[in-house]
């Protein structure tokens, strides 16, 4: 395997991040959706940590494609 095909095949793994951080924020609103429609008292005290694993999510999603971009074009 030469070093081109290596570092597109790095770059399609890094990829797999972003995808994989899209269905974890899904996931996290569907779990906040769900439990706030259980139990509606407790849905505005929990409005805090879904806003953080929001962002933590998200972070992750954007490093996952900031080292695929950095596997392609600066490597």
């Amino acid at each position: 395997m030469d070093a081109a095909a290596a570092k597109l095949l790095g770059a399609g793994i890094a990829a797999i991040g972003v995808g994989m951080a899209a269905i974890g924020v899904g996931v996290l609103f569907a779990m906040f959706l769900s439990g706030a429609l259980r139990n509606p008292a407790a849905a505005d005290a929990q409005r805090p940590n879904l806003i953080f694993g929001f962002a933590v999510t998200e972070a992750l999603g954007i490093f996952a494609f900031l080292v695929a971009l950095l596997l392609l074009f600066a490597v």
